[in-house]
């Protein structure tokens, strides 16, 4: 069985709708589809949920209105028989008689869980009635039904894997499943979700849940780039990536894979392909063990980034004085991107400002602190970069003219990152661009 995802922009109108239904009935192989929510949905409902945790009703109705006026007019052209418009028509209704229901409800985060799962379930339903319409024979398979978190908010696998197989099994007699990416039941049994981009999330867990042959992210856009093509002219897509190289650049930017991917995938060595639904005959970028070659393979930027530096001659050289340190960014679950230190001073990054104050308050007695925002992480990604010939002078003889606050090398085999100002973010990635790959 293989696993294909289809995000957001893939299912966004009904001729991207009509297209993916040709991609996944192209081949024999028994497949399971994981859908996103059409473009743009899952942000109304967070704006609907915003209006709501403000006990703005009527901001709250105009926006619930407003989607429900986007759906009507997907229905009238996802589908043309009378009967399956009206059929699709009452499941629109029935969804956005849930939204008009809870204004009048008390607002919760278990309500707001509620909320955001609309998009999905409307998504896969719709698009199960059109498979209908084409005579495609298939399954629609409720992940609230198998997608299990624990009490940590992780993926419980082993839960996943036994209830996903037992359903496969009950249903041994069809060959194509639709799903819904995101949304899952937690701990509590109350419906949750797996965070901004948890679709990738979704089908990846689900590859590894039943050793899938291959799990394939469907976007728009020919795979993973050698570097950012929303700000440098000219990009190529990788063709070959290793899960490691695969996850740094996700963490570090590179926003055609969610971070979390990589892993369940990597556990079970299900091969991951990023292919392009507006082009589906590109190649696009496989992710698999092997790298496939060494060297220097993209480049990607993290924004938001905050450096902090702890300077102490009294205290630095003293047994368990970075533990301590560390200890305060642990009790606010707080997690930390970079490290360098020096015989006087420790510098660290992180990408989360929640408890920014209460953890500046704890390091004030540690030494002199200094704070630095608004920072970029770039990070080059390849296999074995460390020990490839000539990287780092090439990447250092590039960027001469850009002051670089932090330097991180040696951590791992893959990367080599630097913290820059967020204002030579841009210029950083040109001058990458041109220095390590010759574009």
């Amino acid at each position: 069985m293989k696993v294909m995802k289809f995000g957001g922009t893939s299912v966004g109108k009904p001729e991207r709708m009509h297209q993916v239904s040709q991609l996944i009935t192209k081949d024999a192989e028994p497949t399971l589809v994981v859908l996103s929510a059409l473009s743009g949905t899952t942000n109304s409902l967070v704006e609907i949920s915003n209006h709501l945790a403000k006990s703005d009703r009527v901001a709250a109705s105009a926006s619930i209105d407003k989607l429900e006026a986007h759906y009507r007019k997907f229905v009238l052209d996802l589908v043309t028989s009378e009967a399956l418009q009206d059929k699709a028509n009452a499941i629109v209704s029935e969804h956005f008689e849930f939204l008009h229901i809870i204004l009048r409800i008390s607002f919760s985060e278990a309500l707001n869980k509620d909320i955001l799962a609309q998009g999905e379930l409307m998504s896969t339903k719709l698009f199960s009635i059109y498979l209908e319409e084409q005579g495609v024979d298939h399954l629609l398979l409720p992940a609230l039904e198998f997608m299990i978190i624990d009490s940590n908010e992780e993926p419980n696998l082993t839960a996943i894997r036994s209830k996903l197989t037992a359903l496969l099994e009950l249903h041994s007699d069809k060959k194509l499943f639709i799903t819904q990416g995101y949304i899952c039941k937690n701990a509590r049994g109350e419906v949750d979700n797996l965070k901004r981009g948890g679709s990738d999330y979704t089908a990846s867990l689900v590859a590894a849940a039943v050793n899938a042959s291959v799990c394939e992210i469907w976007t728009d856009i020919d795979g993973m780039h050698n570097n950012d093509p929303r700000i440098v002219e000219k990009t190529v897509a990788i063709e070959q990536l290793s899960f490691e190289e695969a996850a740094e650049l996700a963490y570090f930017g590179a926003k055609i894979l969610h971070p979390t991917c990589i892993w369940p995938a990597q556990q079970e060595n299900v091969p991951v392909k990023l292919l392009n639904t507006m082009q589906p005959s590109a190649v696009g970028t496989t992710i698999r063990k092997e790298a496939g070659s060494v060297g220097v393979k993209a480049v990607a930027a993290k924004d938001g980034i905050i450096a902090i530096k702890i300077k102490s001659s009294r205290m630095l050289l003293a047994y368990g004085f970075l533990r301590k340190i560390f200890e305060v960014f642990e009790k606010y679950k707080t997690s930390i991107d970079m490290v360098t230190t020096s015989e006087v001073a420790v510098s660290v990054t992180i990408d989360n400002d929640s408890f920014l104050q209460e953890i500046i308050r704890e390091l004030e007695p540690f030494g002199t602190l200094e704070i630095d925002k608004k920072q970029t992480i770039i990070s080059i990604v390849g296999n074995e970069i460390a020990q490839t010939k000539d990287v780092l002078r090439k990447l250092f003889d590039s960027i001469a003219q850009v002051p670089v606050r932090m330097v991180s090398y040696g951590g791992s085999h893959h990367n080599v990152s630097l913290l820059v100002s967020d204002e030579y973010k841009t210029i950083t990635l040109q001058l990458l661009n041109k220095g390590l790959f010759g574009l």
